[in-house]
């Protein structure tokens, strides 16, 4: 059976342009691995110093757009369910959790008191198939 060896397959390969793990202010400019005979390995590695200006064509910081309120109704609150062919249909529930996620079809987790005929206590709903009472 034939084995191959990764090391073997590459002879040489160059990595630049590594931040230095130190935490100093240097930076590595280009690490170069050498494999010029089975039993010698070479290592060179280069660094220079960086300079305390940032270089002129650094973008300036990313300004975060603001976060997106909140939808759906709050944990806690009680919400009757519009949803036709659900087993709690015109019944009140809790809110358990909502995803945030906009693609989620059904992001609110409602819980009964009641169980259905599986013995099950929580549903999903889409917002339109909840509303809140009070």
């Amino acid at each position: 059976m034939a084995t191959s060896n990764m090391a073997s397959a590459a002879s040489s390969f160059v990595l630049s342009n590594i931040p230095n793990s130190s935490g100093s202010s240097s930076r590595v400019n280009s690490i170069f691995f050498s494999k010029s005979s089975p039993s010698f390995r070479r290592l060179v590695v280069r660094a220079e110093e960086a300079s305390s200006a940032p270089p002129a064509d650094a973008p300036a910081k990313e300004v975060k757009p603001p976060k997106p309120a909140p939808i759906g109704p709050k944990r806690g609150t009680k919400v009757k369910i519009l949803r036709k062919e659900s087993y709690w249909y015109n019944g009140i529930g809790s809110v358990v959790a909502v995803d945030q996620d906009p693609s989620s079809r059904y992001p609110v987790v409602i819980r009964f008191n009641k169980v259905n005929y599986a013995g099950v206590s929580t549903n999903n709903y889409a917002l339109d198939e909840i509303q809140e009472v009070e």
